[in-house]
């Protein structure tokens, strides 16, 4: 079920007052920001792991068939790589737009790659959202992504993005990875994945 959380999003206020501030991208924004920035820098976050369990009804999906899309869930002790982009309070018109499906504004610490710390925006879809889809083993995801499309293009082309990018970030993301490897699976035919090479136990990807 898809949900519209401009009008959330535009109460909450964060930074608004600033002449600018961090926006931490994880998703999508790793490799199409679509919006002005300053500057744009790696960075993490600490508490939080990248998880492919957001419905995506507007962007690689359709209302009625969602595709797959990347949100953050709070772990001890995980640490997420992103970009963190330098923007002006112009940009979050836009921006609720593009992530009004479920996303919502938080403010988080970042870390840069120098050690240097800041305080800055991300929109995470958190679990009590109508879009949440949750966990489901790598396979079945993997189906989903393979066979979802939506204005924005094929579900399968935002998962090879994300990888990508993380791959010139340098960044270890077994969620993603395993993602990657199902989906070339997939993609290669049932053959393949009669050959056991994926993970067995759902819901570990």
């Amino acid at each position: 079920m898809s949900v519209d959380t401009i009008a959330i999003n535009r109460q909450r206020g964060a930074f608004e007052e600033q002449a600018s501030f961090w926006l931490f991208g994880y998703g999508s924004l790793l490799y199409k920001a679509g919006f002005p920035y300053l500057e744009c820098r790696p960075a993490t976050i600490r508490g939080w792991s990248r998880r492919f369990w957001q419905g995506s009804h507007d962007h690689r999906g359709t209302p009625d068939a969602p595709g797959r899309v990347a949100t953050l869930v709070e772990e001890a002790g995980a640490v997420c790589t992103g970009m963190a982009y330098r923007v002006t309070p112009e940009v979050l018109e836009p921006l609720d737009v593009r992530e009004k499906n479920g996303y919502l504004r938080f403010t988080t610490t970042l870390t840069f790659t120098d050690g240097g710390t800041d305080q800055g925006l991300v929109y995470i879809a958190t679990e009590d959202n109508d879009a949440f889809l949750g966990p489901a083993p790598a396979l079945d995801m993997a189906q989903h992504i393979a066979r979802s499309a939506g204005p924005s293009g094929p579900n399968r082309d935002y998962l090879v993005g994300v990888a990508a990018a993380l791959e010139r970030l340098g960044a270890e993301d077994t969620h993603v990875a395993t993602l990657m490897q199902a989906l070339q699976e997939v993609e290669a035919g049932p053959e393949t994945q009669r050959a056991g090479r994926l993970p067995a136990r759902p819901g570990t990807a």
